[in-house]
């Protein structure tokens, strides 16, 4: 019956089927993206790293509902249907995230700032638990038999460019205000919040335009809609066995895969490698546009010759090439490993004034800053903040200028440093190409994974089913990601290597994938299933 769908029926129903999810993905993402300001502005400024890894917390918690959402969500849509269903978790979707940029910060509300923001994220996880399930569905049972990896492939696509998105707006309302203006407690970051509620506008009124899907309708008709969706998803033996096989042989490793490269990669960059704000992002952006395309490609591919081996050959070429890749990150950024020269004509040093602070009147801050340019354009900034503590704060009465040595009573054994790099074209584009090959791992294991799912459970109980692997491989071993692997690098610190083992958060999705990989190749069959109505 699908078969012979006319082409522009499908180009609309994937077009609104990928609007909405993009746009969900875009409101999910945008709270990564912001990880470090969002830590500032919701935790005590004086946290550190423990606000860095709150943050994370608060992100991982989103990935970690996402299962709930799916169990929720995916009996609605086997009950009701796939359009109101995801319909209603496009709404949930879009008031959270506009909420979340109407919080306060720490610094008006207190500890009920992280509270809240909390709350909010748990509804977008459990929102986008509902919703792509259900896109998946509604497009793969609209597909003509044997093109159903082509074109759920598009569908697999609007995750990368929600990602996308959410980098370009952040990157644009940052390059127009500044870091001070963005960064401040009611500033630009907040913005990228607000204009979800637009984007969501504008994907209701065109959902509100679909019809349900052809298959489910049928089912609706003959009166073989599923009575209790839970109860056949996970009570019936044979059934449950294939939701552990999709997760434990597929989903799993697809989901770690999928953040690392998509998530770590970034936070790599930024905190390990210490390159720019907006230079870290434009990287993400260039790669994320030249792989984008592969999602399709992959799909596209696996009508042809089968999902199983090209998802499990994307988890082997990460597991064997995650560590050489970051270890090249470290080495093109590394200023001890740089083999360039450097130009001393444009390099400088230079000690800023001393400030006393404002309420304790007996420290004092000097800062200096050295920037060291190299022949390639590569500029590297360090700036070193010292912490002096006057015998009195009688002396802070006195010109900065004739405060002696013998006036201070200690000073600080270990500075505050920053470290800020921008690389030069070079360097750049060997970042690019870097992160560029994560995202081909990533388009190999996700572009099939839509169709591969639906293929695998019956119709009146596919919305459930296949939700549910797919939202704890992605939410809970894929989520869990940047924060584990943050986590795990914290455990290897000591006094004498402050710096831990940088590369040991990798062990995490590399210890997943090689599981999955395993099991997949094992149990997995290529076959596949173009008569999906049953």
């Amino acid at each position: 019956m699908n078969g012979t769908k006319p082409p522009s029926k499908i180009a609309f129903v994937i077009g609104a089927s990928s609007v909405g999810t993009l746009i969900e993905w875009y409101d999910f993402y945008i709270f990564g993206m912001l990880a470090t300001i969002l830590s500032k502005q919701f935790f005590p400024s004086d946290a550190g790293t423990a606000a860095l890894l709150s943050t994370l917390a608060i992100f991982a918690a989103g990935f970690i509902v996402r299962p709930f959402g799916a169990l929720v969500f995916g009996r609605l849509g086997d009950l009701i249907g796939r359009k109101h269903t995801f319909l209603l978790t496009l709404v949930i979707m879009g008031g959270s995230t506009f909420a979340i940029g109407l919080v306060p910060g720490y610094a008006s509300i207190g500890w009920l700032a992280p509270i809240l923001v909390l709350v909010l994220r748990l509804l977008q996880g459990l929102a986008l638990g509902g919703e792509y399930g259900g896109a998946a569905t509604y497009v793969a049972e609209h597909a003509p038999a044997g093109q159903r990896g082509f074109w759920t492939s598009w569908i697999q696509t609007t995750a990368t460019l929600g990602l996308f998105l959410a980098l370009g707006v952040i990157i644009l309302i940052r390059s127009n205000q500044g870091v001070d203006q963005f960064s401040a407690e009611w500033g630009g970051w907040r913005y990228p919040f607000w204009i979800s509620i637009l984007l969501v506008g504008v994907s209701v009124l065109i959902r509100m335009r679909m019809s349900e899907s052809p298959m489910f309708s049928k089912l609706k008709a003959e009166g073989k809609t599923s009575v209790n969706p839970l109860k056949e998803s996970f009570g019936n033996k044979a059934n449950f066995k294939m939701v552990l096989l999709a997760l434990f042989g597929a989903v799993m490793g697809q989901g770690v895969v999928w953040y690392t490269g998509q998530f770590y990669a970034q936070s790599f960059i930024e905190t390990v490698c210490k390159i720019e704000f907006v230079q870290s992002r434009n990287i993400m952006l260039i790669a994320i546009l030249m792989a984008t395309p592969c999602f399709v490609l992959f799909g596209w591919l696996s009508d042809k010759i089968g999902r199983k081996w090209i998802m499990l050959t994307g988890m082997l070429l990460a597991v064997l090439t995650y560590r050489p890749i970051y270890k090249e990150f470290i080495n093109i950024t590394d200023a001890s490993k740089r083999t360039q020269i450097v130009d001393n004509r444009l390099s400088s040093s230079m000690t800023a004034f001393p400030i006393i602070d404002g309420k304790d009147k007996t420290k004092v801050y000097i800062k200096k800053q050295e920037d060291t340019t190299y022949l390639d354009g590569s500029v590297f900034r360090y700036s070193i903040v010292d912490t002096l503590m006057l015998k009195d704060s009688m002396y802070s009465s006195r010109p900065l200028t004739l405060i002696f040595p013998s006036m201070i009573k200690y000073q600080s054994p270990k500075p505050f440093v920053h470290v800020e790099k921008t690389l030069g074209n070079a360097a750049f584009w060997d970042m690019v190409w870097l992160v560029f090959i994560q995202i081909v791992y990533v388009t190999m294991v996700y572009g099939p994974i839509a169709a591969f799912l639906v293929e695998m459970f019956p119709t009146k109980i596919r919305y459930t089913s296949m939700s549910l692997p797919y939202h704890i491989g992605n939410g809970v071993f894929g989520g869990l990601v940047p924060f584990l692997g943050t986590l795990i690098v914290e455990f290897t610190k000591s006094e004498s290597h402050p710096a831990g083992d940088v590369l040991a958060g990798l062990w995490y999705p590399i210890g997943v994938a090689s599981i999955c990989l395993i099991i997949g190749a094992v149990y997995l069959t290529n076959k596949i299933d173009k008569e999906v109505m049953d």
